[in-house]
């Protein structure tokens, strides 16, 4: 008989879901349909390696915020840019950064040569190892080694007996690596509801064992990021789950105490998780979305344009196309404006329209805007104007708003 089966009895590598409530299986249902939908979402590269940053600062920025560092996500942004530029008494900061930075990228990096990278007990060393990498550990702590020592974690509970330790973990790989994981034939359009569950299980598991002297948060951490990379989830939304605990993280220590002295109760401690992550999820899709939405107007303004064969095209090419070009330039400008504008202040849209407008007669304001609301781009209400964007928005609920017909909108003109 081992020591930890009398000290730590709730370590069964098992989880039993028959007794979760129904709104976790609703919460996975809609995580498993929302990551199928942001893997075929089309997004201009510029915009897909700008989010992609942005989610990984994040993700970046909480692993190691909860630890202690207090650099910020744009710091981190900056960091992961190659711009960040620190003093020498706050360098230690930037090389915690860096770590776990260069984890991620290695794991990436295996996942698109095709190479998943294994939960192990050699893998779960070299992630330690990567994240206390040149950083100032205590006496007794060797960086990408099982301890030797007992230790407490958070004044909350004690990690398992050091002797039990490597033993605890290869179970833990060996339970990761097993059936309990692996959708049956009924289920295999799941895979996503079981990479979260395998996530989050080997994230308490680990945060249970303690297994190193020092760095297990992070490595947990970044245990749940491989573990998502090589299910196939969207890169942005693998460190979702990090973001979540520095969020919330008096909740995230509590409900892994909790979570031990209820005898092993995981229930608790999966619906945090996981509420979580929706949370996170709806969050980046409204992102994503904004951006899909910019483009699809943008593009529906040029075809419009190219389209248009009314009074744009009066006075010869070169004139018909200037004219074109700047009413075009005045929907797209009044589209980045959150409020309708007066027209007194549509010459302080942007320095462009500015400029466009600098030398025209008030007359040639008015036959603008005349003109697009002819062509129904803008509308115009209480005597200021917008871009009418709800034009391309298809299946809006017919309660949720009254769009005016291009026609009823010619209506409106200036007099």
């Amino acid at each position: 008989m081992r020591t930890y089966e009398t000290t730590h009895p709730w370590l069964r590598f098992s989880v039993d879901l028959s007794k979760a409530p129904t709104n976790l299986w609703v919460m996975l249902g809609e995580c498993q349909s929302k990551c199928e939908h942001l893997s075929r979402v089309p997004l201009r590269p510029d915009t897909a390696k700008e989010l992609c940053q942005v989610y990984l600062a994040k993700g970046i920025q909480a692993t190691t915020a909860i630890e202690g560092n207090t650099l910020s996500e744009e710091q981190v942004l900056q960091h992961i840019r190659g711009n960040l530029k620190l003093a020498p008494s706050k360098e230690y900061l930037q090389r915690e950064i860096n770590n776990i930075l260069q984890a991620c990228n290695e794991t990436t990096q295996m996942v698109v040569e095709g190479s998943k990278p294994p939960v192990s007990v050699e893998r779960l060393k070299h992630l330690n190892g990567q994240v206390l990498n040149q950083l100032d550990v205590e006496e007794g702590v060797v960086p990408g080694q099982i301890r030797t020592h007992s230790v407490v974690v958070g004044n909350a509970y004690r990690g398992a007996p050091a002797e039990d330790c490597e033993y605890l973990v290869d179970r833990l790989s060996d339970w990761l690596n097993g059936p309990d994981f692996v959708p049956s034939d009924s289920m295999k359009e799941s895979g996503v509801v079981f990479a979260i569950l395998r996530a989050v299980l080997a994230h308490l598991y680990l945060a249970w064992i303690h297994p190193f002297g020092d760095g297990n948060g992070r490595t947990a951490r970044l245990v749940e990021f491989e573990i998502l990379v090589s299910s196939g989830l969207p890169i942005p939304v693998t460190n979702l789950l990090s973001s979540h605990y520095n969020l919330t993280r008096s909740k995230y220590y509590q409900q892994l105490a909790e979570a031990s002295r209820s005898g092993g109760d995981v229930i608790p401690f999966i619906l945090y998780a996981v509420e979580g992550f929706l949370d996170g999820l709806r969050e980046y899709i409204e992102r994503v979305w904004n951006q899909q939405y910019d483009v699809a107007w943008r593009s529906y303004v040029h075809e419009a344009f190219r389209d248009d064969t009314g009074e744009a095209h009066v006075g010869g090419w070169t004139a018909g196309s200037r004219l074109r070009d700047r009413r075009r330039r005045l929907v797209l400008d009044l589209s980045s404006q959150e409020k309708a504008v007066s027209r007194a202040q549509i010459a302080q849209v942007s320095p462009r329209i500015a400029t466009a407008y600098a030398r025209k007669t008030d007359m040639t304001l008015t036959r603008d805007l005349n003109e697009l609301l002819r062509m129904g781009l803008i509308v115009k209400e209480h005597g200021a104007y917008r871009a009418r964007k709800e034009i391309i928005l298809g299946f809006l609920p017919v309660k949720a708003a009254v769009i005016p017909s291009g026609a009823n909108a010619a209506d409106k003109t200036e007099e």
